[in-house]
């Protein structure tokens, strides 16, 4: 650990300090050291209960008592350790429940009555290797313990299994994820992403060093998965502690840690309705860069970029980065575009029409003030934000997510008014077809509880056809040419700081001309029966939403958005990720909080064992 600088810090507010954390160094005021029953012991692999490298170890005290357990490992004290009451052990192939880290140890003593237990620590074991291990139990009467504790003690010798070999030593760490599969369909190659948190002296080459190494649960092989890391921020300052204008101590340990945080992609197998550890290691000075390759391919500069997979091919507007045309590989003949009026663009939106200025959309700009593209092997994005042409009251972003063989992109939208602006419509989620190439749309009604298929090809110019604004899929077809696109509505929100929203009216809609498209109406006045009644969108109101768009071939032995509803259940469950990590010993022993206001904290005089026989 770095020295930390010194200085002066104003302490303005409360600060409260609970030194909780029990060391084993009281313990030798107690009486007594005796042996402690380990009934079995043992080094484990990753597992979704535990999911690192471990020891296991079974114990059976003389009578049932509150206790503190410390574990050594070779002589290092491990920091933190897992306890398991007899019938609290979990399955060992789903996610752990509960765990206690640092806070728990260092601001609550645990009260509860143990007899039959289990202790879990972390150890990178190798294989073949021995290790010492050396567990303590202190029994005591009240969680504060006394002198007339006894301390139970016992140091076993474990060999670690020889048969399945663990990653490379010279990665010195490693974070853990369990990815669960919740929705019944078993995911090959499925993009997840992870933020994570470390120390600057550990994350020093975080884009060469990490790796991502699935864990198999029967034979416990590693295996490297294709993975991507990129989005690096550095967080670099260190808290003062030096003494304030009267020399006092400011605090006894810092508030922060100076910290690198990053994502982490990568492609995961997880079979249907279970659960599956993967290790990220990092940490490894002589690490080289890791070049992975899939069928995700960016050509081109921003704005106007293409993206490839091996699925289709998107174009984004060489103006304003927005979807221009999107085809299928093996249906090139028939790609989905517009270039009919004005930007031409396929997306056109967040938009807003605040006259007497002209009716502006995200896919107006000429180019966007900003932009940020993303490019690798297991996702790319293409990220653009102004504010709108002639209206800088007015903020908006459009952001894509592509990945490597799956039919669909992520896009997510937000617009966010920074003045009150009087506005005759407000939309969002606009995607515009050239007529020709749709026959038909889709969509499930959620008021009808049934899917409508209405035939657009003869429906009459500027006839709109209304849904609810949270529709869950919506898509156009060409029923003689058996190609589609659709929309899987991800997230929609609206929200606001200094005001509520008011929405005049919203609702998802089509409609058609030379064009076809669907589009959100938040707020429409445009649309409605008093066409040039203008409807204010107050300061802080914010509009949000993330969707999937899914291009496909109809299925002829099918209805023609049978593969729609199968993505959408897919999309919209996601796989989940729980993290583990080890704590590290530069985490402080103590726990510092700092309060607005001076008053109680609720800890004050609070017994905390108010478990079985306590008193």
């Amino acid at each position: 650990m770095r020295k930390l600088k010194t200085g002066h810090s104003k302490t303005w507010s409360l600060v409260i300090v609970l030194i909780a954390f029990a060391t084993f160094a009281s313990a030798q005021k107690s009486k007594d050291t005796h042996d402690l029953s380990i009934t079995k012991i043992e080094l484990g692999y990753p597992c979704p209960a535990i999911p690192y490298y471990h020891f296991i170890a079974e114990a059976d005290l003389p009578q049932s008592s509150i206790i503190e357990v410390e574990a050594e490992v070779d002589g290092k004290v491990l920091r933190a350790t897992e306890l398991r009451r007899a019938g609290d052990l979990e399955d060992r192939n789903r996610p752990p429940l509960s765990e206690r880290p640092p806070q728990g140890y260092i601001a609550s003593q645990d009260g509860t009555h143990y007899k039959d237990l289990s202790v879990i620590g972390w150890v990178k074991w190798e294989p073949g290797k021995d290790y010492s291990i050396r567990i303590s139990v202190r029994m005591k009467k009240t969680v504060h313990g006394s002198v007339d504790d006894m301390v139970l003690s016992s140091t076993k010798k474990v060999t670690a299994p020889k048969h399945v070999a663990v990653f490379d030593p010279k990665w010195k760490a490693y974070k853990s994820l369990v990815v669960s599969e919740t929705a019944g369909i078993s995911r090959s190659n499925e993009p997840v992403e992870a933020l994570l948190a470390f120390y600057p002296d550990e994350a020093q080459q975080l884009t060469r060093d990490i790796r991502v190494v699935s864990v198999d649960p029967k034979s416990h092989v590693l295996t490297e998965v294709t993975s991507q890391v990129y989005d690096v921020q550095e967080y670099l300052k260190e808290d003062d502690l030096g003494p304030d204008k009267n020399g006092s101590p400011t605090r006894k340990v810092p508030l922060w840690m100076p910290t690198v945080s990053t994502r982490v992609a990568f492609l995961a197998d997880v079979p249907a309705r279970t659960s599956r550890v993967f290790l990220i290691y990092y940490n490894n000075a002589d690490a080289v860069s890791k070049v992975y390759k899939t069928d995700l391919q960016v050509l081109g500069e921003a704005p106007g970029l293409t993206i490839d997979n091996s699925v289709f091919s998107v174009i984004l507007h060489p103006n304003s980065g927005h979807l221009d045309q999107i085809s299928l590989k093996n249906r090139p003949e028939v790609p989905f575009f517009h270039r009919l009026e004005t930007n031409g663009a396929v997306h056109w939106n967040p938009d807003i029409y605040v006259p007497p200025h002209p009716w502006t959309h995200t896919a107006d700009w000429k180019p966007p003030h900003s932009m940020k593209t993303v490019s690798g092997a297991v996702v790319a994005k293409s990220e653009v934000w102004d504010t709108m042409r002639e209206l800088p009251e007015v903020d908006a972003s459009v952001r894509y997510e592509f990945y490597p063989g799956v039919p669909y992109f992520i896009s997510s939208t937000c617009m966010r008014i920074n003045q009150t602006v009087n506005c005759l419509a407000l939309r969002n989620a606009e995607m515009v077809f050239k007529r020709e190439l749709i026959t038909h749309a889709a969509w499930y009604d959620v008021v009808r509880d049934s899917v409508i298929v209405y035939d657009v090809a003869n429906m009459p110019d500027l006839t709109d056809l209304k849904m609810e604004a949270d529709v869950p899929w919506i898509t156009f077809f060409n029923k003689e040419k058996g190609v589609g696109f659709a929309g899987i509505q991800l997230n929609y929100a609206n929200s606001s700081i200094e005001s509520p929203t008011r929405l005049l009216n919203p609702y998802f809609y089509i409609t058609a001309g030379p064009w076809i498209y669907w589009a959100r109406a938040l707020s429409h006045p445009f649309l409605s029966s008093n066409m040039q009644q203008v409807v204010p969108v107050l300061k802080g109101n914010v509009f949000s939403e993330k969707w999937a768009y899914l291009v496909y071939e109809i299925d002829k032995n099918s209805t023609p958005f049978a593969s729609v509803i199968e993505w959408q259940k897919r999309l919209t469950h996601p796989l989940r990720m729980q993290l583990v990590e080890e704590v590290d010993n530069r985490v402080s022993k103590s726990l510092q909080e700092v309060f607005m206001d001076k008053g109680k904290t609720g800890w004050e005089g609070r017994e905390t064992g108010k478990h079985e026989n306590a008193k």
